[in-house]
């Protein structure tokens, strides 16, 4: 429906260019010429129309092949993000992990002060035991003091075992405290270490999300490019429619043209035949007697663009005219004058004017140009408004009808079509010997 619609518009469109002249038969050779140059332009549009719509087309799929690889790099970005993420949620997991150590450590470190203070009491107290009546005895007295050498064995092993526990509790509390200053710095290191990582994760968790945002954009402008590519493809589109149609319509013209331009031929030759149909007449007529009428003269039909339009003499010329501007040209002669047409043409309208009288109205399309002629005051008009006429075909006879003091040919000439104003109007001279 829609192309059946530009189809008409443009049929119309390019018919109503050529309308007035074809209905009229004032187009010649050239107007078939313009037509099929026309056709050919419309030809090469459409050329250049369909590489471009082929250009769009290659544009739109490299955009949305571009939008695929956009999408791919989200997805994996997507993908880095989320185990990003677990591995976030992992590192923070072990750090609380590391944090219910530390925790635990402080526990065992409370601990490992309540053995060392309990062992510190195990020493007081053999200390104590080994005191007498709140003096402290040397080790070498206790051996001395033997009174057998059984008795000094004895003494000796215990000395022995006392100096020996002594140096194990000595010894554990330096395991210990060295155990505990292991674990302490073993768990700070491993705290700080995840906490470091859980900073370069979350680093990298902000430049993947700062990559996705930039797809993103990227990719919102692709869509951008994709429908304003898609658009113009569509106008394009559109044009290559309305093209088709300017070119249905271009070929329906020029078969027009080609058919009228027959016609046209035909009603000249028909015309021309008149023509001598009339002469004969009229040279019967006058070798008769004609009863003693006076004979008409056509004018001569000469080879240049317009001819003049009756036999007699110029009684008034084109111009200045009794305070006035006098835009024709009268043509003055007695008895029954006929008066023809000053080139081949279309009669745009025959009538009786309260000032013209009887007059006509000829369009002519005379090497592409467009003019116009005016005949008044004639005493009978022979021809009606439609009718097609050729050069030197009778059209009426000369009078005195309208605004006039005397019998004569009011002709006026104009460069394109005639106005109110006459602003087109011109000297016939210009085109005329007179």
């Amino acid at each position: 429906m829609r192309r059946r619609n530009i189809l008409s518009f443009t049929l119309a469109t390019t018919l109503g260019v050529t309308s007035l002249f074809a209905a009229n038969g004032m187009a010649t050779a050239s107007t078939l010429s313009n037509l099929q140059k026309q056709q050919q332009e419309n030809h090469n549009k459409q050329n250049s129309v369909k590489s471009n719509i082929n250009t769009k087309s290659s544009a739109i799929d490299k955009v949305k092949g571009d939008q695929q690889d956009v999408k791919a790099e989200i997805a994996k970005l997507d993908q880095a993000i989320a185990e990003t993420d677990q591995k976030i949620k992992d590192k923070q997991t072990e750090i609380a992990n590391t944090q219910a150590e530390i925790e635990k450590l402080k526990g065992e470190i409370e601990e490992l002060k309540k053995r060392i203070a309990e062992r510190n009491e195990l020493l007081k107290q053999r200390a104590r035991a080994i005191q007498t009546q709140g003096g402290s005895v040397n080790y070498l007295d206790v051996l001395l003091g033997a009174e057998s050498f059984s008795d000094f064995i004895d003494r000796a092993s215990a000395v022995t075992t006392l100096v020996n526990a002594d140096k194990q509790i000595i010894e554990e509390q330096k395991r210990d405290k060295a155990d505990l200053e292991e674990k302490q710095a073993s768990v700070e290191k491993k705290l700080a270490d995840l906490q470091s990582m859980l900073q370069d994760l979350n680093n990298m968790k902000s430049k993947f999300n700062s990559q996705k945002a930039q797809r993103n954009e990227l990719l919102k402008e692709l869509h951008k490019q994709q429908k304003s590519l898609e658009a113009e493809k569509l106008n394009l589109q559109e044009e290559q429619e309305l093209l088709k149609g300017q070119d249905a319509a271009f070929a329906k013209a020029i078969q027009l043209e080609k058919g009228r331009l027959a016609e046209l031929e035909r009603q000249r030759k028909a015309a021309a035949a008149e023509r001598a149909r009339q002469a004969a007449a009229a040279a019967a007529h006058s070798s008769s007697g004609g009863g003693g009428s006076v004979s008409e003269s056509l004018p001569a039909v000469t080879s240049g663009d317009f001819m003049r339009p009756a036999e007699g003499y110029v009684s008034s010329e084109f111009g200045g005219r009794w305070g006035e501007i006098h835009y024709g040209m009268d043509i003055a002669k007695g008895g029954s004058v006929p008066v023809v047409a000053a080139a081949d043409g279309v009669v745009i309208r025959s009538y009786l004017s309260s000032s013209y009288g009887n007059c006509i109205f000829v369009a002519h399309s005379v090497n592409g140009k467009q003019y116009t002629t005016v005949y008044a005051h004639m005493s009978t008009r022979l021809i009606g408004t439609g009718a097609t006429v050729a050069k030197g075909q009778k059209i009426g006879y000369m009078g005195s009808t309208g605004e006039s003091t005397g019998q004569h040919l009011h002709f006026e000439l104009h460069e394109g079509p005639w106005t109110a104003d006459k602003r087109n109007a011109v000297n016939p001279r210009r085109y005329i010997n007179f």
